[in-house]
């Protein structure tokens, strides 16, 4: 089975590092999907976008991302981004507070938070 290798990186912390089947990233230039052995290419990840790899074991690791870049060279895939949380440590309640009570920018982040936690907007 072809495999790349995957890093999913903020500013903060590297999220989750690993080998992957398959990258969907959404870039300013439309939504991507990067499969082993594609052509290089370099993007800019659109604010409040999902991100999501699917492992070689088959399970799907989905991030909110706000901001950054996605670099794919020869079997690796570098998601750089300004800032993200993976889906499974997005606090729901939170989230949904946010985007009743916030205003227009934290209500797209938290639109974009609950989407990668797999809950509806």
């Amino acid at each position: 089975m072809a495999e790349m290798s995957v890093q999913l990186v903020a500013v903060e912390r590297r999220l989750w590092s690993g080998t992957a089947k398959m990258v969907v990233a959404q870039t300013t230039e439309g939504e991507i999907g990067i499969l082993p052995n594609h052509e290089p290419v370099l993007g800019q990840l659109v604010e409040g976008g999902v991100v999501r790899v699917t492992t070689t074991d088959g399970e799907t690791v989905t991030a909110a991302v706000h901001g950054g870049f996605l670099s794919v060279t020869g079997d690796t895939v570098s998601i750089l981004a300004e800032s993200a949380e993976l889906g499974h440590e997005i606090d729901v309640d939170q989230a949904r507070e946010d985007l009743s009570h916030s205003d227009e920018q934290a209500r797209a982040r938290a639109a974009t938070r609950l989407k990668a936690a797999g809950q509806p907007v």
